[in-house]
């Protein structure tokens, strides 16, 4: 089926999306390297400590509901580094039910570091754009 790294990679993207889910930002905070940066359309790159902010913000009772799907595409290893390239749907439903979720989706292109044994993100860059915007 797949090799360990490759099943290691996946199985880091499926934590991934479930800690994201559960707003477990410390889960998701132990899945990327000290350097991580990520890439957004129109914006900076962002760091981890952007990151951890940004999630931060949007955890507990008071944030939105963050819930999504990633569909692996292709997972390349060499070495210590590796790629995955997927579709990512994200759904954010605001706190209180009164607004209409906002669902974002595209390509995304992730690099892994394997650091002490341990497949981490280190690169991410998503083409993510909004799905369902109303009339303008």
């Amino acid at each position: 089926m797949y090799s360990d790294d490759e099943a290691q990679i996946r199985a880091l993207i499926e934590t991934w999306m479930v800690a994201t889910r559960a707003g477990d930002v410390e889960a998701v905070m132990g899945l990327m390297t000290d350097d991580v940066v990520f890439l957004l359309p129109g914006r900076p790159a962002m760091s981890r400590a952007d990151f951890e902010a940004a999630a931060k913000l949007q955890a507990g009772d008071t944030g939105p509901r963050i819930d999504g799907t990633s569909e692996i595409q292709e997972v390349q290893v060499a070495g210590g580094w590796a790629f995955a390239r997927s579709h990512l749907t994200v759904t954010i439903t605001p706190p209180g039910g009164g607004a209409l979720p906002i669902v974002r989706a595209g390509p995304v292109l992730s690099v892994f570091r394997k650091e002490k044994g341990r497949w981490l993100l280190a690169r991410d860059a998503n083409m993510l754009v909004v799905q369902n915007a109303g009339p303008v």
